[in-house]
Order: structure tokens, then sequence, then C-alpha cells
């Protein structure tokens, strides 16, 4: 996928914001693009981008310059000297990923003892000044759990560079697709907390940031994991406001990485939190396939993660289609119930319609739920779920349980069996605002798949 539109200039609010912008601080590098969160000990995948330069943001209720000094800031800005010895002086030895943008490195602040992550941004990258400050402005502004934090950053000199905090299991790409032979596969337990915290994210960031903001490039390599596999939301290089004062859409530039463009921003540039929501989608998609969002080694018509399952999709009660859209690396070790229910939530998010895509508040909802449908590693025979007594899931026995029966009695965990109130009202809601409609959306995918044909 390219962008059909390359060099579409600004126009309108988008012109104006660039302008209001151009008056805080001159950019140092007209070069622009997304970037992407690369660590050293992944291969290097395809991550064509889609578009050539980033259009952003402005308007922010906090004014944040690069020449202002810490306490006129949100985060504290950093000598280069600082970073320097921070990094021993940017060693090979402190280098824990790179890309397009430039390097990171490990670190370690002397004046705090903190342990953080430092991007360095080569003057010569895909990364401009324009990203370098949005992401600055929006992290600065932003807070949640499940976002990274942004412990300060640099602007001396040619030099740009970006601190975080550190987090040590590195991005959930990695751990999906670029394993290493000592490396154990995420289980099905971890995959629903990763794709609910990745929720929880979105819905802050639509919900309840003040104007709300789209991410715009959410994708496996932009989302870090910390202890206890807990993900957090990076790279907001590329985040913009969302439409506001009864505006349906912001027109900006498409932008973003192929495989996870919504299609109705890739064909108009209408930019809206649905976009995101399709990203979501992907993403689900990749969790639970362990397939990358873009593969270009397959033939034509596979390559994307859609285009590969969309077969697969079309009759889930065949208990071998749910084991080859399952990860083999999960070794049949899941809920065939609460597989098929997850891929509904992926489903409903990947609607061709952006309208009919679910808000993020009610994905959170439903992604609450499927984390308490636990599965327990030690069953040895599960016949509602088709496990035998090797764990897998037989032709016969596997299959798909209907929707409604979304309580999963027997398959439930003594866990779940005493859902307190809270978590009865979100399966509630999760199963009358999702699950209602899978139908629905499968029909749109299949009718879209015979078109094509």
């Amino acid at each position: 996928m390219i962008n059909k539109e390359p060099d579409r200039e600004c126009g309108g609010e988008e012109a104006e914001e660039e302008a209001a912008l151009a008056s805080d601080v001159t950019p140092s590098s007209s070069s622009s693009s997304g970037n992407s969160f690369k660590f050293l000990s992944r291969h290097h995948s395809s991550k064509t981008k889609v578009g050539m330069t980033a259009a952003f943001e402005p308007r922010l209720k906090c004014s944040v310059s690069l020449n202002s000094s810490p306490a006129e800031n949100c985060n504290p800005t950093f000598s280069y000297r600082e970073l320097a010895a921070a990094t021993n002086n940017f060693r090979r030895e402190s280098l824990i990923g790179e890309g397009g943008f430039g390097s990171v490195y490990k670190g370690k602040i002397e004046s705090t003892g903190q342990v953080v992550a430092i991007k360095k941004l080569d003057p010569t990258g895909v990364q401009g000044s324009k990203e370098f400050l949005v992401e600055v402005l929006m992290l600065s502004l932003l807070r949640h759990p499940n976002l990274i934090d942004l412990v300060g950053f640099c602007a001396e000199g040619e030099q740009r560079l970006l601190i975080y905090e550190y987090l040590p299991l590195g991005s959930l790409e990695y751990h999906l697709h670029d394993l290493t032979p000592y490396m154990k596969p995420l289980d099905w337990n971890t995959r629903m907390k990763i794709a609910a915290g990745i929720a929880k994210g979105l819905d802050y960031l639509h919900s309840q940031a003040d104007p709300p903001v789209i991410h715009r490039d959410l994708k496996s390599s932009n989302i870090l994991l910390d202890e206890g596999f807990h993900p957090k939301l990076s790279d907001f290089g590329l985040a913009k406001f969302g439409p506001t004062k009864g505006k349906t859409h912001v027109s900006t530039r498409v932008m973003g990485t192929q495989g996870y463009c919504a299609p109705e921003y890739y064909e108009t540039g209408k930019l809206t939190m649905k976009s995101d929501i399709y990203c979501f989608g992907i993403v689900l998609l990749e969790i639970i396939t362990g397939r990358r969002a873009m593969d270009t080694t397959l033939e034509r018509g596979q390559q994307t993660l859609l285009e590969w399952s969309r077969p697969l999709l079309k009759n889930l009660k065949d208990g071998s289609n749910l084991v080859q859209i399952a990860d083999q690396r999960l070794k049949g070790q899941f809920s065939a119930s609460v597989l098929c229910q997850a891929i509904d939530v992926a489903l409903m998010c990947l609607r061709d319609e952006s309208w009919l895509r679910p808000p993020m508040k009610d994905v959170v909802c439903a992604m609450n739920y499927l984390t308490t449908q636990r599965f327990d590693c030690s069953r040895t025979h599960d016949t509602r779920d088709g496990h035998g007594k090797d764990g897998r899931i037989s032709r016969e026995e596997g299959k798909h349980e209907k929707m409604t029966d979304v309580r999963g009695a027997e398959d439930a965990s003594a866990e779940s069996r005493k859902l307190n109130k809270d978590q009865e009202r979100e399966r509630a809601v999760a199963e009358a605002k999702l699950w209602a409609e899978t139908c629905r959306a499968k029909m749109q995918l299949f009718a879209r798949s015979e078109f094509d044909e």
C-alpha cells in the first residue's frame, strides 16, 4: 500500500496549526515520517510507511517550548552532556534498539539514578523536528498507566533526544514475531491481558483526554511491555487531536504503517478515532494468530493478515479452522469459546463502515470480560472446548459454542465464577453491544471477500 497523494499539502485548519507552531520552534530538519521502535534482537520486518510527511497539532492547553526551562515544561530538559554520561557516551554496549529515526540506548541518569531509554534522533533520519515536538507535547500532557512515560527531552543545538521510562520486556512485536529459541511464547492469558491494556490506553486517548487524541500509528512494534507484561502505548510522533466543535473528522495527510491503516482513512485522508479502533482490530488479530499484519514473503492475496485470515473466519465451527487461526505456538492451550469471542471483538473493530465499529469503551468492557475467562493450563480434558488429553483441540470436539453463551459456565475458572457486580455488568454490556452483532460483521467481511474474488 502506498500513499495515493504523497505530496498533498496541508490546507485549512492544518495549515493554520502548523503556522501557529512555527512561532514556537524552528524545525532543524524537514524530513518526517512515522517511526518504528526496532529492537536489535529482532529480525528486520517489512514496515512500509503510508505517506511521506506528518502533520501535527499545536493546540494544547499547556505550552511546551524546546528552548524553555524545566520549570516551564511538563517534563524536564536534559543537557546533551548528561545523556552522554548516562549512556557511556552512547557506546554500542548501551544500544538496545534502532530504526529509521535513529538509535535507542539504555542509560542511567546520574542525578536521579533512574534507568531510562534514550531515543537519539538521527538528523538525517525519517523523524523530523515536527514529530519530535509532537511527541514532547503529547506525552507532557497525557498520563495513564497504559501510556509510556516521557521522563524528559534534549533539544540542544542540532541534537534531538527523547528520554522515556525503561520498559525491560521490549515490544509486543518482539514477543509475537521475533522470539529467540530461548524465549517462551506468550500464553493465552497473557495475550488477553495485553490486549485489554492496549484497549484501556486507547480509551483514555479517545474518551478521557481533552481534547481527544488519535494515535494514528498503533501497531505491535509501538506497544512496549513493562514487568508482568503490562502494555504501554508509545511513539506519539504521528498523533493528532481528534475532531472538536461538532466536526466529524480531521483532514490530514495519510500516515501510518501498511497493514494497519483503516480503509476509509487511506482512501479519503479523513481521520477519526475509528481509525485507531481499526488498528486495534489488526493488533488483536496479531495477538490471536501470532502472524504479522503485513508479510510480503507470502503470495499476493495473502500478504495482509486480514486477507490471510478471511477464509478461516468463514467457518469457525470447524475445529480445524480454529487450530489454524490460533498461534501454533499456543499448542492448543486456550479455550475455543474464548478464542471465538476474541475473534468476534476483532471483527467488530475491523468493519468496513467506520461508524459501525464499537467505541473503545465498549471494547475495553469486552476485553475486561475476556481476561476473567482464564485458561487453566493444568487441565487435561475438556470436551466442551474440544481439548483432548494432550490439551489440543480436536476436529469434532472443538466446535464453536453459541456466541450468546458468553458466561462459559463449564469453561469458567473458580475465579471467574466469583465475579463481582461490576464484572457481571461488564459481561452483560460486552454481550449486548459487541457479540450480538457478530453475524453482521462476519457477513460483511465475507461478502467483501466474495466480491474481491
